[in-house]
């Protein structure tokens, strides 16, 4: 009796150490319940959304559903997904095919959903019910990466395979481990066979279960003693597609078994005539394994909560993106030369980034560029739908000059109205306005008259897309319009302002330019661009040069080609003394419209501190925010950091001061004086006969009503190209006048300015060829 005792101790010890070992419970028969988990899961997920929604409140978890035929079973299992969608908050689509749709029309149709940004979730419902045949393989690949929840693309399934995470888990075989965790039986460690090697069940969970820590078994239907290698489970998935294979003799005591099957055998007793069964028999297996999964009510409910889960996963994602506007965004490095070559030769010096990756850095999608070769795209007006619950960024106007002596007068106003169109819409209405004469009675006759509005549009349609670029260290550029200032307003467009100040978000600034100095690029910038769009400024840049105010001192003229004077390669503090005026004016120009002023002072090898800091010291005692000495043309943004710590600091002040300079109310004789006094320093102005006869019929048609663009040279604040520095109480003439009904303003011309093409003595073309050889364009610059 003692030894029995002793033998019987032994085997209990050894009972008790090898489920210790195992980590076994005890528990037998416990119901895995998938629709009770998936309740939970779906619970959560609909807090997820509702947080969501409380952000951003017009935003929504989009999921599409595209379905081949009209198989019953296929539409079953689509209307449990639907309903499943609706109760969490996810717009569910179902996009019905018919079963003529062909592989190129599946394609088509899944690239427009890859394309739209409101849809977060794509599924396509197998199996495809088509009379044509359809590789199945093909059409989930295409779906994107990521968007697909299904987890089927061969991208998402590499990521698991090599224990990458990060995309998107199938659904089943995440399912089965959110079960097995559910049971508190531990995974790492654990032995675990996986019976079946599908691509949608066996294969992914074996995957899930190796990353998870277990020690995994794969069988299939040439494996040997299929029942013994069965019985080393402490876990067991089964996906085999046999009614009840698995026996309970089978299965280790105290093992979580998880069935993925779903089959239906004959039974009197059902109305049907059948019921639905899994791989395993489940009435032997209970008796035996700790937890296991019941069919129905198991595994199913839980694909179906891991789709809704994928989905919600990929709206959070995008929700943070339109939340956070931070850039994963890489800088070019710059490899400086001593002496600075010309500007064609740095630029070939530099090895831009491909545009594509310029885009993905700046946040936006494929569906959102259309690639130019692969160093430029232009960027679709539908992100500013996506975005449009996104922050504006801060507003910065880096006045830079340029210098020009003619425009092509037929191209300025539609030139213009791309700039200033705010939408495709808002587009064609300025091109429907655009008048091109007048009647015998004196009517104008648009261009919507003659019936050109649409075809006109049809040219434009790719134009206002703003073009993406980079500058040489790979920073984005949007590159979109060119009005010429002196007889147009000078800026760059209005939606790709409104596009880049979407894209870097409240934190980010969006740096865009004014054309010429303040009397004509900013003020036509404020008075009317920051009209039409909206956009109140943050900031002003004003750039100045040492060799500028010498110019405006009494410098020499400088004639393009020909070697600078003496004057303005040595020091010359008198001449910079006496050009300062002109940078006060400007100054004080921008300071009217409430508007903190930020002096950048670009300066050249040969400029010296003395020089610099006179500069400097007078830009802030006229009342700028700041004056910074910039180095960027020599040393890149490295030279420019001070003045973007400048730049930062005045857009923290507040913008509430803004004001325009006039009211469009006033009458276009009042509105010519206030900005000749006001911009230019003028002290009386005189209009010829043909413009106040002009304006008084401008004034019938209601034209007075729109904002002015004042075409004036831009080599002086007067009406004379001659004229430098500050002069005041001078007489401006205003030679003629003209409308641009299109584009939004009337448009008084001061003195003489051309508006037809001219050339040089001797024209650039002479000097531009096209290198066979190296493939590139020569005599550019």
């Amino acid at each position: 009796m003692g030894r029995l005792l002793q033998i019987s101790k032994r085997l209990l010890s050894f009972k008790i150490l090898n489920r210790m070992k195992m980590d076994l419970p005890e528990t037998r028969g416990v119901v895995l319940s998938g629709t009770e988990l998936a309740k939970e899961i779906r619970n959560a997920l609909t807090e997820d959304v509702k947080a969501m929604r409380s952000k951003l409140p017009k935003f929504a978890p989009g999921l599409s559903i595209v379905q081949v035929g009209g198989r019953e079973d296929s539409n079953v299992y689509i209307r449990m997904k639907i309903k499943a969608a609706s109760e969490i908050g996810i717009h569910a689509n179902h996009v019905k095919l018919p079963n003529t749709t062909t592989e190129t029309e599946l394609i088509n149709h899944v690239n427009k959903l890859n394309d739209d940004p409101n849809v977060h979730g794509i599924i396509v419902q197998m199996p495809l019910d088509s009379v044509n045949k359809i590789d199945s393989h093909v059409i989930t690949d295409t779906v994107s990466p990521a968007k697909d929840v299904d987890g089927l693309n061969t991208i998402n399934e590499g990521r698991v395979a090599i224990g990458d995470m990060s995309g998107f888990l199938p659904c089943t075989p995440n399912g089965c481990i959110e079960l097995i965790k559910k049971s508190g039986v531990p995974i790492s460690g654990a032995t675990a066979v996986v019976l079946g090697r599908s691509k949608i069940v066996g294969t992914p969970v074996a995957e899930l279960l190796k990353w998870q820590n277990a020690t995994v078994t794969v069988c299939h239907s040439r494996t040997k003693d299929l029942p013994k290698v069965v019985s080393q489970a402490d876990i067991l998935v089964v996906g085999i597609g046999q009614p009840e294979m698995v026996k309970g003799s089978w299965i280790k005591p105290g093992a979580v078994v998880i069935d993925c099957g779903i089959n239906s055998i004959p039974d009197s007793t059902k109305k049907s005539g059948q019921r639905l069964v899994g791989d395993v028999a489940y009435e032997e297996a209970s008796k035996v394994a700790s937890y296991i999964t019941p069919v129905p009510g198991g595994v199913g409910p839980m694909t179906v909560a891991m789709l809704m889960k994928n989905t919600v996963i990929s709206a959070l994602r995008s929700a943070e993106k339109l939340l956070s506007s931070a850039w994963s965004f890489k800088a070019l490095p710059l490899k400086r030369v001593e002496p600075i070559p010309n500007d064609i030769t740095i630029s070939r010096s530099q090895e831009p980034k491909n545009i594509g990756v310029l885009a993905e850095e700046i946040g936006l999608s494929p569906s959102e560029y259309s690639l130019y070769g692969n160093k430029k795209a232009k960027i679709s007006l539908r992100v500013l739908d996506r975005l449009k619950s996104q922050k504006n960024g801060k507003y910065v106007v880096k006045g830079k000059s340029r210098e020009t002596s003619f425009c092509i007068s037929v191209g300025s106003e539609i030139m213009a109205i791309l700039a200033l169109s705010t939408s495709v819409e808002d587009m064609k209405n300025r091109l429907a306005n655009i008048v091109v004469g007048f009647s015998k009675s004196g009517e104008p006759l648009t261009a919507d008259d003659f019936g050109a509005t649409g075809a006109m549009a049809v040219l434009l349609k790719d134009a206002i897309e703003p073009t993406l670029m980079q500058s040489i260290e790979g920073t984005p550029v949007l590159v979109h319009a060119g009005p010429f200032a002196n007889i147009a307003h000078g800026c760059s467009s209005i939606i790709a302002d409104a596009i880049g100040l979407k894209l870097v978000g409240s934190d980010g600034f969006v740096v865009t330019e004014a054309g010429f100095g303040s009397d004509i690029g900013m003020e036509k910038f404020f008075d009317i661009k920051c009209r039409t769009s909206g956009h109140v400024p943050n900031a002003v840049v004003l750039v100045t040069t040492v060799r500028a105010l010498k110019m405006h001192g009494g410098g020499p003229a400088v004639t393009p080609g020909a070697p600078l004077k003496p004057q303005y390669v040595t020091e010359n503090i008198d001449l910079i003394k006496k050009g300062l005026p002109n940078l006060i004016k400007h100054i004080s120009n921008g300071t009217k419209f409430g508007i903190p002023v930020v002096v950048a002072i670009n300066s050249h090898a040969t400029d010296t501190e003395s020089e610099l800091n006179l500069i400097k010291e007078a830009a802030l005692i006229a009342g700028a925010f700041d004056a910074v000495i910039c180095t960027h043309w020599a040393k890149g943004g490295e030279g420019a950091l001070e003045l973007a710590d400048a730049v930062i600091a005045a857009t923290k002040k507040p913008t509430r001061d803004f004001k325009l300079l006039y009211n469009l109310n006033t009458g276009i004789e009042e509105k010519i004086n206030i900005i000749a006094k006001e911009m230019y320093g003028a002290g009386q102005v005189v209009l010829v006969d043909k413009v106040k006869q002009k304006i008084e019929e401008y004034t019938k048609l209601g034209y007075d009503k729109l904002p002015l663009c004042m075409a004036k040279t831009s080599n002086s604040l007067t009406g004379d190209a001659a004229i430098k520095g500050a002069p005041t109480g001078f007489t401006l003439e205003i030679t003629d006048i003209f409308v641009s009904v299109g584009a939004g303003f009337v448009v008084p011309m001061v003195g003489e300015i051309m508006r037809m093409p001219g050339l040089p003595t001797r024209p650039s073309i002479y000097d531009m060829d096209w290198n066979g050889e190296t493939d590139e364009i020569e005599g550019l610059f």
